[in-house]
Order: C-alpha cells, then structure tokens, then sequence
C-alpha cells in the first residue's frame, strides 16, 4: 500500500494518478447505469451491446486505413454498433419476445465475428486484445474529461427520468397502464447502457465494463431498498474495487483491469455466501 501510495503522490509519472481518477469518476456512470442493468435484468443485453461493439469498431478502421477515411474515428463506429444494437435488441424485446434469446446471441456472436474479419483485413492488424481488454493505466487527461462529460449526462438523465426508469424497471405493465410511454423509455435506458460501455470502454476495455456494470450493482441491491440506495451503494463499491485492484495489481505487478474485476468478483462471491449462511441459520 505504500508503495502504491508513493506512486500516486510521484510527480514525474501521472499514470497511476490518472488511473485512479479515471476509476473514481468511471464509477458515477457505472453505479447509475448498472442499478437499471441488475433492476431491470437485462445484463445479457448489456453484454451482446458490449460484444457488438467490435464490429463497429473494426469497420471504422478498416474504412480509415483502406479508403482514406481519415475521420472515422474508431469511436465513431462503436457508437453507431452500439446504438443500432440497443434500439434491434430492444425492439425484438418488446414485440417479439419468443425471438429474443436467438437475437440477442446473435448480434453478441456477429458483432465480434465482423469485428474480427475487418481487424484481419485491415493494413497493419489492429489488435482487438486492446478494445477487449483496455489497459487503466493508459488514461490521458482528455480521456477523464470524457468520463466527467459522460457522469454529467447519465446523472441529468437520472434525475429527469427517475421516476419513469423506476416505473419502468420495476412494474411495465402497470406504467403502461398508467400512460407512461414505456417504449420510449426502455430504448432510451438500452441506449444509455450502449452509450456507457462504449465511452468507458475507451477506459478500461469491453470485458471490465460489463463487470463493473453488474458485479458492484448486484452487491448494492442485498444493502438497498430504494433504487437510489442501491446506485449511492454501487457507485461505492465501484470506487472501493477500483482502488484496492489497483493497489493490489502495483503491488503484486499484475494487469490492472482482471486484478479490479477479480476483486470485485470475491467480494460479491462473500457478501452471497454470508447471506446464504445467515437465512440458513
């Protein structure tokens, strides 16, 4: 811990610093966004959207690198994936429910797959590893003020739209009857969770976003029973994981992003085992 400590406080070697502000202000967006995730139990939706995102991404740097499309950023290409992912699956979920299951593997399997085949084609071979994994230790200062930009969204549109997210999380059929337009508000809530993974994704990589999307959310719903109890909770753990994986992995000298999402998952793994034990007594 000291020598994480003396890290931070190096002047010459921002790195870690950055890492831990970018985990700390990734956490607000991740503990919001991830309450509706675990609440409205679409976890395996966030996933596919996740996973879809390659696709988006290996496109755009094929068209840069091949055809001279010097704009499309990287980033373009994964909102696009995204977006159009959330709106496919959404749609299916809410009129055809019987198909969801086959869409929803499919869009996760085809996204990578195309994803895949233009990094193969693609003049130099971009490494997919990177978009899958992400490295925290890589932040720069305009990627933090991305994530700061992305808390204020996700936080205004919380506050906006509580009351409709909660209806809609909790009781569909009962909002609907209550004229809440709950289309409207489902996609929107789908296109959120896309816009989150694909923002921090550019952070910490495909795989730790989704961890941190469900793992800390579902340890806050055993301590919670409002649903803002449950995002203040999780947006705490988000932070406290964040910090000890990244003492941990300095210390032990071990990737940042698994040591996080492994701390994470033990600590989930106690507070159900504790819980279990206790209804068993």
């Amino acid at each position: 811990m000291i020598e994480f400590i003396e890290a931070l406080l190096n002047p010459y070697v921002p790195t870690m610093r950055y890492a831990l502000a970018a985990g700390i202000l990734s956490s607000v967006a991740l503990g919001i966004v991830g309450t509706y995730v675990i609440t409205r139990r679409i976890s395996y939706i966030a996933g596919a959207i996740s996973h879809s995102v390659l696709g988006g991404i290996g496109a755009a740097l094929y068209l840069k690198a091949v055809h001279g499309w010097t704009w499309c950023d990287p980033m373009y290409g994964a909102v696009a994936a995204a977006m159009l992912s959330a709106l496919l699956i959404g749609t299916v979920s809410l009129y055809a429910k019987q198909r969801e299951d086959t869409v929803i593997g499919a869009i996760w399997a085809v996204g990578m797959a195309i994803g895949l085949l233009f990094f193969a084609k693609t003049p130099g071979y971009a490494d997919p590893m990177s978009y899958l994994f992400g490295n925290i230790l890589l932040i720069s200062r305009s990627d933090l003020w991305l994530v700061v930009g992305l808390d204020a969204l996700v936080v205004g549109l919380g506050i906006v739209f509580y009351n409709k997210f909660l209806a809609v999380c909790f009781d569909q059929e009962f909002a609907q009857l209550r004229g809440v337009h709950v289309t409207f508000y489902y996609l929107l809530l789908l296109c959120l969770t896309a816009l989150t993974i694909v923002l921090l994704m550019r952070v910490v990589g495909i795989v730790l976003v989704i961890a941190m999307l469900t793992l800390p959310a579902a340890v806050a719903g055993h301590f919670s029973r409002q649903l803002w109890q449950m995002m203040l909770f999780a947006i705490a753990g988000c932070m406290i994981f964040t910090v000890a994986g990244l003492a941990l992995s300095y210390r032990y000298e071990l990737p940042s992003g698994p040591v996080i999402i492994v701390v994470a998952a033990m600590f989930y793994l106690g507070v159900a085992i504790v819980r279990w034990l206790a209804k068993a007594v």
